[in-house]
Parts: C-alpha cells; structure tokens; sequence
C-alpha cells in the first residue's frame, strides 16, 4: 500500500475533514476521495487514461468497522483490494495491450493471498527462522526471551529496508517512484490552496508525513513492542523443540498482525489530526527518512498524470479556480472498462453534475452582423 499520502479537504458537507491518500501505479498514480477512486495512466501513444470507480459504502452500512483498530485493519484490507485493481489497470494500459482484461475480483482476492503469503515468508518467517537458527548454532544464549524478540525484530526490519534499497535500483520501480512522488507533490499542493498546475505542484516536496511509507514503518517498529511484550507475556511451551518454538512465534505474530496493523494505522491519523505536535512529529520521522528511497522527483508530465487522477475524486464544486481548465494531455475516459472520448475542457466523472447546456447556435439567416 503505498497508502499514500493525504491531506484535508474544505467540503462544507463533511462534519469531519477528508483526507485523500493514492498510490503511484505503472506509469501513473491512483488517488482516493469520500466516495470514489481514480487511477490516472500515462499511455504510449501519450495521452492519459482516466478511469473511476465507487468506494465501498460498507463501513457505513456496518458501524463496527468504523470503530478504533478495527477500522484499520478493514483500512489495509480495502486499500490493498484497491491497489491491486489499479495495478491491473496500469498494466493494461501502460504497455497498451489491448487484449488483456483487468484484473477481475477472483484475480485481485488471489494476488492479495499471494501477497500476504510472501509478505508472512519474508518478513515473519524468515526472520524468526534466521534468527532462532543462527542462536541454535551458539548455544541457545538468546532463548526466547527479550533479547530473542529484540534481535529477530532488528533482522526484521533489515530485511525491509535492504528489500526497498534493492527495487529502487531497478529503472522500472524507479519511475513508479517518481509518480509516487508526483502524488505527494500534488496532495501538499491542494492541502496549502494552490492552483494545480504543474509549475506550482512541482515547488512542493516529494516528502509528506502521512505517506503510506510512514504507515509500514510504524508497522515495523511497533511490532517490536506488541512481539516482544506477547512473546515474554505467552513464552512458547516447554519441549516442543526448534522447529515447534520457530511455528509458535511465527503464528503467534500472524494472529496479533491486526493488532499490530490498527495501532499503525491509528498512529497514522494522530500524525494526520496533530502533525504540528512535536511528539507527532518526531514519532513521523523514520517515515520522512524512508521516503528518500520510496519518492523520487517527478517530471512535469507525471505530475498532470497525478493532477488528473486527483481532479477526478474531488467534488466538482470545490474544482473551480483550483484546477486549470486546460492541461497538455488529451484524456480518454473510462466508464466500466470502456473509453470514452471526452468533448470537453475540464474532466467531468460519474457523479459529477451534469454541465450547463451550451446555448444553441444563431441562425445564420437571423445573425444582425451582415455589412452588406
């Protein structure tokens, strides 16, 4: 998830302030408002796709999941189903293969399982398999005490770290990161009241404090207080030997994975609602410091790519005078999968007013500008 950054909107309607995250794509970002979602990609032939879809209203509909901690973990879940479909979209278009269907909801619910496995593999597996073999080979000094939970969290989080050092020396990855910085760029953008032009969104930074970076890094750093405090709290039994003591841990930080995922996410909306505290401010550093590998500067085009996608999922009231009547790209908008051509100067999606009919034109016959 890059869950993405986000920033307050000015809705009048809203009790509560709405805070627009995104994700950057293949060659292009996704963004995320109160009631939809929209993924902007650049295309070969240079234009940009722009294709929205509804939010789920199911937190409204289920009150419970609305509620501290659970909302976070329901938060991930929805925003990883989100992210793979806009992944799917980007890779369609992005390399203009016609013939290949985005992914549908049985492909989006089987690359999730397929990525919360790799995800367990790596970082809970490996790290409690690494660390509890190495101690086996000196003797067991570590047990399963503190110094056990404190040693595989640190090989944990190198793993993590060394992983995104990795992939951001790949060319590919490197663009996607620099639309993820196009994302942040125009979030700040709104946030401050700028107009969303290029030029302008271009002075802000690539870095924001409520960027999904921030959210997996507190994931990491507050697994090493809630692991370490449940592996001393609930020791494995006695006798059930290495094998038997490296599944306990494992499953064991597999069933407080929600827990571990709500306090993030709950830390990520106090860094949102009191970004200017210093205690939130200093908590939100590590996060910054992760985004010198996880963003990288824009070009110009990427951002109108991370403009578009934005216009689409902010209300079209509060549009005017914020976001230019023209921009370079020609836009082909997508309903349902299918393009469709748009005739007018702003983008206008589904569950936009519908605009003012143009007057119709003067009969020539009856036009008062004839000189003869």
């Amino acid at each position: 998830m890059s869950a993405g950054s986000s920033g307050p909107s000015t809705d009048p309607l809203q009790a509560a302030p709405h805070y627009y995250g995104g994700q950057a794509v293949i060659e292009g970002v996704m963004m995320r408002g109160a009631d939809r979602w929209a993924v902007a990609v650049r295309r070969p032939n240079g234009d940009i796709w722009l294709e929205c879809h509804a939010v789920s209203d199911l937190p409204r509909r289920r009150p419970i999941l609305a509620k501290p901690m659970v909302r976070g973990c329901y938060a991930l879940a929805d925003s990883l189903a989100i992210g793979m479909k806009a992944l799917g979209i980007s890779a369609t278009q992005a390399f203009d293969d016609e013939e290949e269907e985005p992914l549908g909801s049985g492909a989006v619910g089987a690359s999730l399982l397929i990525a919360l496995l790799m995800f367990i593999g790596i970082f809970i597996f490996l790290p409690s398999a690494g660390t509890k073999g190495v101690d086996a080979l000196f003797g067991h000094r570590l047990g399963d005490g503190v110094w056990f939970h404190l040693v595989e969290s640190a090989v944990r989080i190198g793993i993590f770290l060394a992983y995104l050092w990795a992939i951001s020396l790949m060319a590919d990855i490197r663009r996607v990161f620099q639309y993820h910085g196009a994302e942040h760029k125009t979030i700040a953008a709104w946030e401050h009241g700028e107009v969303l032009e290029p030029e302008r969104v271009d002075t802000y930074s690539t870095l924001h404090v409520r960027c999904g970076t921030n959210f997996l890094i507190m994931v990491m750093l507050l697994a090493v207080v809630v692991y370490t405090l449940a592996g001393v709290l609930v020791p494995p039994p006695e006798g059930i030997g290495l094998l038997g003591s490296i599944l306990y841990h494992v499953v064991l930080r597999i069933v407080l994975l929600p827990v571990v995922a709500g306090l993030a996410y709950e830390g990520l909306r106090l860094g949102a609602s009191r970004g200017e505290n210093p205690f939130v401010r200093a908590l939100m550093k590590p996060g910054l410091w992760l985004q010198l590998i996880t963003t990288k500067q824009p070009t110009r085009d990427q951002i109108e790519v991370a403009i578009r996608s934005f216009e689409a999922v902010v209300p079209q009231e509060l549009r005017e005078g914020r976001v230019p009547h023209t921009l370079d790209s020609q836009i082909t908008l997508a309903r349902d999968g299918m393009p469709v051509q748009l005739t007018e100067a702003r983008v206008r999606v589904d569950g936009d007013p519908e605009p003012s009919p143009d007057p119709a034109p003067a009969d020539p016959a009856e036009s008062s500008d004839d000189e003869g």
